[in-house]
């Protein structure tokens, strides 16, 4: 499975209970595959660990900032690997400006994302791009053959095919690249350390920002919305991989991955250990109590959830000052009570609402 130091900027959708799961599962058909999808794992944790060692000047390096326009505007490349795994031998198949004839549906679902993604960042936030300075949206779809996960690299988005019977493209659901993404946004704003309730916080933020894209792109309000993650990635019609609306009920008595194991609630907190197995401290599995006072505080306020609960969330994220590497549940409970105040006023019904929220997940 995608491990993590601290700081690398490594992300995957897929978290290591479930690949664990599928490997200790696997009947002698599937090994192969998920034999095949860790290996590609362990040699992303390798260069991980090369990549957490380097300052942000090595960095640019590697990807250097966009030339900056007088007008932002999104820049987006699609490439095709072609099931190979070399990232530098994948074909530029589409950049801005060119016409979309002939691109299969996984290159025209980055692209819809990836736009929604952009436009949901830049029209309401006003953030050019992941670093805010233009940053191109690269895409590298069909790596490797019938990949089971989805990753951001601190660079890139790099997509799987799914194996076609547990899991679809990685490409099928706007939520999760979105909130892939958005694991770019945080990298360059508090940076949340990928363990513990810092690690849950970056899940959170990602499934946060990646639901609302997915609302935003479909027109949705908050209670419209069926607030899951992965609902097509994950195939079955019963089945996603999260759901903020009710963690712990994305999918229950799967046949390969048994139940989600998300709390809703901060009595419930999964202790687990900081190691690669313990999934960092859970990152993936806390997340549903952030998620979970998100979506209420959405569902109370009504309207578009990025209207007003996602203002105060980017507000905090990106407050430096009040949210950082290490910050924890309670810390940024406190930041999104304030920026409600500042944002909406003292005693508002949009402060009332985030209070709210907190409270029923018992934070």
């Amino acid at each position: 499975m995608c491990s993590h130091d601290s700081h690398n900027p490594v992300r995957c959708i897929i978290p290591p209970y479930i690949s664990e799961k599928l490997l200790s599962e696997a009947s002698k058909s599937k090994l192969p595959n998920v034999i095949d999808d860790e290996l590609r794992n362990s040699r992303f944790r390798s260069d991980r660990s090369f990549f957490s060692k380097l300052n942000e000047t090595q960095r640019s390096v590697l990807s250097p900032p966009a030339k900056r326009l007088k007008k932002p505007a999104m820049k987006m490349h699609v490439y095709d690997m072609q099931h190979d795994t070399v990232l530098g031998d994948a074909k530029l198949i589409w950049q801005n400006g060119k016409p979309k004839k002939g691109l299969d549906q996984d290159a025209l679902n980055v692209i819809e994302a990836g736009t929604a993604t952009w436009k949901l960042y830049f029209e309401i936030f006003s953030r050019n791009s992941v670093d805010n300075l233009g940053m191109i949206l690269k895409h590298y779809i069909h790596y490797g053959n019938q990949y089971d996960n989805a990753f951001w690299d601190g660079m890139r988005m790099v997509y799987g095919d799914g194996d076609g019977t547990i899991f679809d493209s990685f490409t099928a659901d706007a939520d999760i690249i979105g909130h892939e993404l958005t694991h770019g946004v945080t990298q360059y704003e508090s940076n949340l350390v990928y363990h513990n309730q810092s690690g849950a916080l970056n899940e959170s933020v990602s499934d946060v920002f990646g639901i609302m894209i997915k609302q935003r792109l479909l027109n949705q309000d908050a209670k419209q919305s069926d607030w899951l993650i992965g609902e097509n990635v994950l195939k079955g019609s019963k089945y996603a991989l999260r759901s903020l609306k009710a963690p712990g009920t994305a999918y229950v008595d799967h046949p390969d991955l048994g139940t989600d194991p998300q709390p809703a609630t901060y009595d419930q907190f999964v202790s687990l250990p900081d190691t690669e197995r313990g999934d960092w401290g859970g990152v993936h599995i806390n997340s549903g109590i952030p998620n979970f006072a998100f979506y209420v505080t959405a569902f109370n306020l009504g309207g578009f959830s990025w209207e007003k609960a996602g203002r105060i969330w980017y507000a905090a994220l990106t407050d430096n000052s009040m949210v950082s590497e290490n910050t924890d549940f309670a810390a940024f409970k406190e930041a999104t009570l304030q920026k409600a105040d500042l944002l909406f006023g003292t005693g508002s019904l949009e402060s009332k609402a985030i209070s709210d929220g907190w409270k029923e997940a018992k934070v």
